[in-house]
């Protein structure tokens, strides 16, 4: 919006979101742009502040239409998202989770290979991850390799697997933890405050 950039800067207001959310837009000052005479006119400053609220309105609603356009930053549009890939929608479940789901099922669209599921398993959980296969068994083990413990989308990622894999595959998991001699020195002090959960992924 690189107009908007120019014409911006005077005012921002609060608006509520079709999240719930508090989105912020900024309005332009447009008496700015008017003869000097017209700065000391009630009327002509009411008229000005009402078309500079609406044009502030008007530009991000732009912004944020084109926004919907893009997985990483749509909002209310996700719906349509799903609805084009078949997945389900669940509007009470967080955003960053149905996006994961969405880029998921984006990749694992087509012929299933060992890549998609290792872009659908990193999608999920947002680190490297490895794939071994076990042909002669007809199986093959995720490993999460860039993220310490279970990643917390795992239902969604089992869900995804579910659909895109053969389905006379069978599959496992590999989590990573924490080697002990990592925490070795660590003080007691330190180590006391921590849960047991908190100890197996610590960095």
């Amino acid at each position: 919006m690189g107009y908007g950039n120019q014409l911006y800067g005077t005012t921002t207001f609060g608006t509520e979101g079709s999240d719930g959310n508090l989105t912020e837009y900024t309005i332009p000052d447009l008496m700015r742009y008017l003869p000097e005479y017209y700065q000391s006119i009630r009327e002509m400053k009411k008229l000005q502040e009402t078309a500079s609220d609406e044009m502030g309105l008007f530009l991000y609603a732009i912004d944020d239409m084109l926004s919907q356009c893009f997985v990483d930053t749509a909002t209310w549009r996700l719906d349509c998202w799903e609805s084009e890939l078949g997945l389900t929608t669940e509007a009470n479940k967080p955003i960053e989770r149905r996006r994961e789901s969405i880029k998921a099922k984006i990749r694992g669209s087509g012929t299933t290979t060992k890549h998609m599921i290792l872009d659908t398993a990193s999608a999920f959980s947002g680190g490297e991850v490895d794939v071994i296969e076990y042909p002669a068994e007809y199986r093959f083990e995720v490993r999460f390799i860039g993220v310490k413990g279970i990643p917390s989308n795992m239902p969604g990622f089992i869900q995804m697997l579910e659909q895109i894999k053969p389905s006379h595959l069978d599959y496992s998991f590999k989590y990573s933890y924490t080697w002990w001699d990592s925490l070795k020195y660590l003080t007691w002090n330190s180590v006391n405050l921590m849960t047991w959960n908190e100890l197996r992924v610590y960095e």
